[in-house]
């Protein structure tokens, strides 16, 4: 009997491809997408990690600044510590560079440089692939030579430099703020990663302007040395600065992956809906198959096959076929993610990997685990078939008198599902993911589906009324198709379960995109007030480097045809080690906050003695900042600054919470008067201005570059002082550029450019999307498939009646056009109540912001009418097969 099991199974395989393929492509489909998902952030993560390894070195700890740069003073302390063996002071700065180039070759490009000022004296224990080699005739001691840089391959693709040295002495200029300077590319380092370039650290001080500031100081320890010891040891030394930060030398890499974590698992997720989706095809396919066989299945009873024989006959042809499939995905994943990985470089639209160049890297144990995931898929797909064919009744399906699927349960099943989808819903986050609320969205798809047989019976039971007056007035056929549907309410359920499935899914995706997207866009609104902004080109934001100079923006205030000038400084504050540094943003907030900022609710008034700041949505959540209360973490951040006299202590006062759609790991907005007084920091990052009525924007941004080359010119680079030192020294004023690189952009210009970038985010979405509902249509062609060709007696016999070809496909169409049209409605309510979800729950815990609920009634509607267009064409396609001369010999077969 196993044998002839066996063989029934590979025959119904072997002589049925098409609908064999249908359910193979969508598990295939599924594991693909998922498995391609994790391969591209996998590798994107690792290339990011091993490029943090290889600048960083592998310390035992790190000294970080909070805020501003670390006293080189500092440097000598910890050095001398008993239980550290070995220090390195650090300097990052940001720059962009150019390589010379001829006149024929026209302008240089502008390439964004990470320049790092390292003591070559620790590098070969400390970090070995950053040792600078140096290129054959070059002077012994090149790595101590003032104004010698070295560069790493990234660097030299990006520049156009040759890899070897045997041509002359390329020259580079670097740009940070207004000045420039010209360095020689002296050789070249091992590391990997971004272009980068690395300096003396004294030279790189000089030639920046940064004497006695360092960025980081790494520590490697004795043996035996503790580190929880060491950091107490070194937080108790006399003077030591309270927002001196110690972490670990993971902390780096661990940021990024927390701050992209999220991103990583939604994407996951929404890549397994097309896997959802395609279990719901797989148990279309098989039931189309038990419903074709069924004569066959009772035949094997009568032979002796067992109920739970024929359960493990239909389980084992969907385990196959979930086999071939997630095979078949895991080769299309792996294709797919390299695919990507050559074209958007790792980067699935989220920003958080932008240049980095990963390489592909395949994980046994991952892609066991998604063709896991995919037989899972086609087992549960192929569970309810399989329970119809262990219930056949043998002697009534010989002759052909076997049950049509009436009555189904479930209710109870699906009222309950859905009430503990809703309770899931309100659980907090683990381990800042939001696994409950994801549960929760497949404890309400699954438990609507359950109660879509309910929803069936009422819906159809209100248009029975509308079908009767319309047959009185002209054909009973409407009448026909609606009370076949009405009275066949399992059927109708096993029909459109894929597409209410597929269609829930796609109407909560649309409402959230759509949520989000309206509310960035009012977002933009609030935060572009001006009509023009000027920035440094190719600056990015709390880039201390890139900044104006104190007194450029009153200058630009006094020039014929500006109306008003706002400055907007932007600066960084680590708060936690283990966390992404939060942005600090200093602009006028004086008289009303909420002009400048969209706030969450009403300002507090600031208490007098206290410093009022307003936290966006993300900082109160990842740091406890509570509206109305005050924030000793962030007064400790200006510890450097009160001890050394340059700013009084400051206590702050959150009196405000705003949203912000840039910052994921948050923002801290204080008054521009507040910050100079703390700290002494005159610069600026971005000028907001309102041209007066009818004046000659060109000329007036031809005035602003002409201040710009003015202070340029004058060698007081903003580089040159440090923040709460205006008056510090400066360096030999280098050449003046020709052309200052400022950037003039409009608010319209910004806000379109922002609606680019997140519809690029988005992109990875809207084709998940797209196959999720693909694979729902494909389900419901299968679907009405099987319906129709189990019904080959009942058309016959309406063909025996009376009825024509046409009048039969007629009822067949109009049964598909009222089931696909209480499955658009049912699943765009489903969807709905998803939606409900991923905005206020999944988005909130996942990222750390709020936004509005937005229906999109228009395309919720052209999508619902694209679906009950395409469900009625199928059943038409699929009525055709069977309502000819095949049908009308099978009543026949009873005589």
């Amino acid at each position: 009997m196993l044998a002839l099991l066996r063989t029934f199974s590979w025959q119904e395989l072997r002589h049925h491809p098409w609908r064999s393929a249908a359910a193979v492509v969508a598990v295939m489909l599924g594991v693909a997408l998922g498995f391609a998902v994790h391969v591209i952030n996998a590798s994107a993560l690792d290339e990011f990690s091993q490029a943090v390894r290889s600048v960083s070195g592998q310390p035992d700890l790190e000294l970080r600044a909070a805020q501003g740069a670390l006293p080189e003073g500092l440097y000598g302390q910890v050095a001398a510590r008993p239980q550290v063996a070995l220090a390195s002071p650090w300097l990052e700065l940001s720059a962009q560079a150019s390589a010379e180039a001829s006149a024929a070759q026209g302008p240089a490009a502008r390439v964004p440089l990470r320049v790092l000022g390292v003591d070559a004296l620790v590098l070969p224990a400390m970090a070995p692939s950053l040792m600078p080699r140096a290129y054959e005739g070059a002077e012994r001691l090149a790595m101590l030579a003032p104004g010698n840089a070295f560069l790493n391959a990234s660097a030299l693709q990006a520049l156009g430099l040759p890899a070897q040295g045997n041509s002359p002495p390329a020259t580079l200029t670097l740009q940070s703020g207004l000045q420039t300077w010209r360095v020689t590319v002296a050789g070249t380092v091992a590391a990997g990663g971004a272009p980068l370039a690395v300096m003396d650290i004294a030279a790189a001080q000089d030639l920046f302007g940064r004497g006695g500031q360092l960025t980081r100081i790494d520590l490697q320890l004795r043996p035996g040395a503790q580190r929880a010891q060491v950091e107490r040891a070194l937080q108790a030394l006399p003077g030591w600065p309270r927002n001196v930060r110690i972490g670990e030398p993971g902390d780096a890499a661990q940021r990024v992956s927390n701050l992209s974590r999220a991103y990583r698992v939604n994407l996951t997720v929404l890549a397994l809906v097309a896997l959802f989706t395609g279990a719901f095809l797989v148990f279309s396919v098989l039931a189309l198959s038990v419903a074709q066989r069924a004569p066959q299945f009772a035949l094997l009873a009568v032979l002796g096959a067992t109920p739970r024989e024929r359960l493990a006959l239909v389980l084992w042809e969907s385990a196959a076929l979930g086999l071939i499939g997630s095979a078949a995905g895991i080769a299309l994943g792996t294709v797919l993610a390299a695919l990507a990985l050559r074209v958007l470089g790792g980067d699935l639209g989220g920003g958080y990997f932008a240049g980095v160049q990963p390489a592909l890297q395949w994980s046994a144990p991952a892609a066991l685990l998604y063709a896991a995931l995919g037989l899972a898929a086609a087992l549960a797909g192929g569970w309810w078939p399989a329970r119809q064919a262990q219930a056949l009744p043998p002697a009534q399906t010989l002759k052909g008198l076997g049950a049509h699927g009436g009555a189904t349960r479930g209710g109870a099943i699906g009222l309950v599902l859905i009430a503990a989808g809703a309770v899931l819903a309100l659980a907090p986050p683990v381990f800042g993911i939001p696994l409950a609320a994801y549960v929760a969205v497949g404890l309400l798809l699954v438990g609507g589906i359950a109660l879509l047989p309910w929803g069936v019976q009422a819906l159809l039971q209100l248009m029975q009324p509308l079908a009767a007056r319309r047959a009185a007035r002209a054909s009973p056929l409407m009448l026909l198709a609606v009370e076949r549907a009405r009275r066949m309410r399992g059927s109708a359920a096993v029909a459109v379960g894929g597409v209410v499935a597929a269609l829930s899914l796609a109407v909560a995706l649309t409402v959230m995109v759509a949520s989000f997207r309206g509310s960035v866009i009012q977002w933009l609104d609030a935060v572009l007030p001006a009509p023009l902004y000027v920035r440094l080109a190719g600056s990015s934001a709390g880039d201390d480097a890139a900044a104006l100079p104190p007194g450029f923006a009153e200058s630009v205030a006094q020039l014929p045809g500006v109306e008003r000038v706002e400055a907007l400084r932007v600066t960084s504050v680590l708060l936690d080690p283990a966390r992404p540094a939060v942005a600090l943003i200093a602009r006028p907030l004086q008289g009303d906050p909420a002009r400048a900022l969209p706030l969450v609710g009403d300002a507090l008034p600031v208490p007098p003695g206290r410093v009022g700041v307003y936290v966006s949505e993300a900082v109160a959540e990842l740091y406890g900042a509570r509206v109305g209360s005050d924030w000793p973490a962030l007064s400790a951040a200006f510890g450097v600054l009160a001890q050394s006299n340059q700013g009084p202590a400051a206590i702050f006062y959150v009196a405000g919470v705003w949203r912000d759609y840039v910052r994921q790991f948050g923002a801290v907005a204080l008054d521009s008067r507040d910050y100079r007084r703390l700290t002494g920091d005159a610069r600026t990052n971005d000028l907001a201005l309102w041209p007066r009525a009818g004046a000659d924007v060109a000329a007036l941004q031809a005035g602003i570059a002409a201040l710009a080359r003015g202070a340029a010119a004058t060698g007081t680079a903003p580089g040159v002082e440090g923040p709460g030192s205006p008056s510090a020294g400066a360096v030999d004023a280098p050449d003046a550029p020709d052309a200052v690189p400022l950037e003039f952009t409009s608010a319209a210009a910004i806000r379109a450019r922002s609606l680019a970038i997140f519809d690029r985010s988005f992109a990875v979405t809207y084709w998940l999307q797209a196959v999720a509902i693909g694979i729902g249509l494909f389900g419901v062609a299968a679907s009405f498939s099987a319906q129709v060709l189990a019904r080959r007696k009942e058309f016959g016999l309406l063909a025996h009646l009376g009825l024509t070809r046409a009048q039969v496909l007629a009822v067949v169409a109009g049964e598909g056009a009222a089931w696909t049209l209480v499955g658009a409605a049912a699943g765009t309510l489903l969807g709905l109540a998803v939606s409900v979800v991923l905005v206020h729950v999944v988005n909130p815990q996942s990222f750390h912001w709020t936004m509005e609920l937005r229906v999109p009634g228009g395309r919720l509607t052209a999508l619902a009418a694209a679906v009950v267009l395409a469900g009625t064409v199928t059943a038409w396609l699929a009525g055709r097969a069977a309502a000819g001369r095949d049908a009308v010999m099978a009543v026949k077969e009873d005589w």
